[in-house]
């Protein structure tokens, strides 16, 4: 299991047994996709625009145990799944063509949109590379802790989850490169959200402790070692940060939020704009095509808005590059001064974010032992992440729940899991 630490036997062994339960197999035969939630400490909301970017996992994610559905049994359910989070089951077969958000594919109930849905976009990115699936899969699936996982990207961990599911059902060899395209699939044309690579990148490549560095032009990747775990990558260290994540109670799926792709579509006019004004319009309207000094010298052809969006874009992609650098070096407090300017960029130039969300991020600032935070997402909705001295998360913690019970009383009492979750570096997903 390596360093998938977050996960015991005993976990395990009661997806085991759900999944023998529903099929009628023995539980030996079960096996486990381990599929973590990400963290994106820089480069929030450049992905799209073929910036640079930086991730890394946490030690909590999907878990989704799964046998391969054989021939003899049910043939016109192939796919037989069950969720530790909605009622019901889903039941379709893998012979039924998947179109991408086909009216007469999707599923009637609201419940099973929400999740039964990434199991067809995973066939269907699958069977659109024309990879020869013959198994289904009878799964169950859900996440760790019940934890609620708005603004970790648990919609990629899900999806990638099903891919790994499927084809290890089918004896496929796929690359983390591969997959990170087939989530793409399933994502952009499948569910309609017109997201980056980011998030897949994170949960396919990333290694503990490491920062996932990328370019989502080029789709280069390269991790990011701190300097103890340059000095001896087998020793376990004890790390001098955590990961605190703060949740502010509000939930809304991207897919549903018109204020992603706004943003993306505004990104794409700015570059519009300012590649027709250096007369290379014919190129993919990307603000990874312009050049700073050329954004520098024609943003005044630019709406403010737009300009907004193209600022945000330029300076994240240099945060990211300090970010990295600070990251090597072990210079967690400058990693945590360019986080909160992110998040600073992300709520006046990028514009995401709401009134609870941001006076979490504000509360964070204020946090005891905190180095720097930001919304973590999409930042409309879900949580803030931050990076705090270990020896003071468990008081930064206890400050974040009173300061925010004061400012939003009625979300923090509603909501069903902790405010204030502390978290460590996680690993690549993997079939255990």
């Amino acid at each position: 299991m390596g360093s998938m630490r977050w996960l015991s036997e005993s976990e395990l062994n009661v997806i085991r047994k759900k999944v023998a339960e529903m099929s009628g197999r023995e539980a030996k035969e079960v096996r486990v996709v381990a599929s973590p939630y990400r963290i994106c400490p820089l480069g929030a909301h450049i992905d799209h625009q073929g910036g640079t970017v930086s991730a890394m996992t946490i030690n909590k994610g999907i878990l989704l145990g799964f046998v391969p559905s054989y021939d003899s049994q049910d043939i016109f359910f192939k796919v037989l799944l069950r969720s530790g989070q909605f009622k019901g089951e889903v039941r379709f077969s893998i012979d039924e063509v998947q179109l991408p958000r086909d009216k007469n594919s999707l599923p009637t109930s609201h419940e099973e949109c929400s999740w039964g849905n990434y199991a067809r976009g995973a066939l269907y990115a699958l069977q659109k590379r024309k990879n020869n699936l013959k198994q289904g899969i009878t799964s169950f699936i859900c996440g760790t802790d019940g934890l609620d996982s708005s603004g970790l990207s648990s919609s990629a961990a899900v999806g990638i989850a099903y891919l790994l599911a499927f084809e290890s059902a089918n004896n496929l060899t796929v690359t983390p490169l591969e997959n990170i395209e087939y989530d793409r699939l399933i994502e952009n044309e499948y569910l309609g959200l017109r997201n980056g690579i980011l998030d897949q990148s994170a949960i396919l490549l990333s290694a503990y402790g490491c920062l996932t560095y990328m370019d989502c032009k080029t789709k280069e990747h390269k991790l990011i070692r701190p300097p103890k775990l340059k000095e001896d990558p087998e020793k376990e260290t004890k790390n001098k940060y955590k990961i605190l994540l703060a949740f502010s109670g509000l939930k809304q799926a991207l897919t549903t939020n018109p204020g992603y792709n706004n943003r993306v579509n505004e990104c794409r006019d700015a570059a519009r704009v300012l590649l027709r004004a250096i007369g290379n319009d014919g190129v993919e309207p990307l603000l990874s095509n312009v050049k700073l000094e050329e954004f520098e010298k024609h943003k005044c052809e630019l709406s403010e808005t737009l300009a907004k969006r193209a600022e945000h874009y330029f300076s994240e992609n240099e945060r990211v590059r300090k970010g990295v650098e600070a990251w090597a070096s072990g210079n967690m407090e400058e990693f945590g001064k360019l986080i909160t300017a992110s998040g600073l960029s992300s709520i006046k130039n990028y514009e995401c974010g709401c009134e609870p969300l941001i006076q979490m991020y504000n509360i964070l600032l204020k946090a005891p032992g905190v180095y720097g935070a930001r919304f973590s997402g999409a930042g409309f909705r879900g949580c803030c992440i931050a990076f705090v001295d270990a020896d003071k998360a468990l008081k930064a913690e206890s400050y974040i729940k009173n300061e925010y019970s004061k400012f939003q009383p009625e979300l923090a009492s509603q909501m069903n899991t902790e405010t204030v979750l502390i978290c460590d570096a996680g690993d690549c997903a993997r079939v255990i």
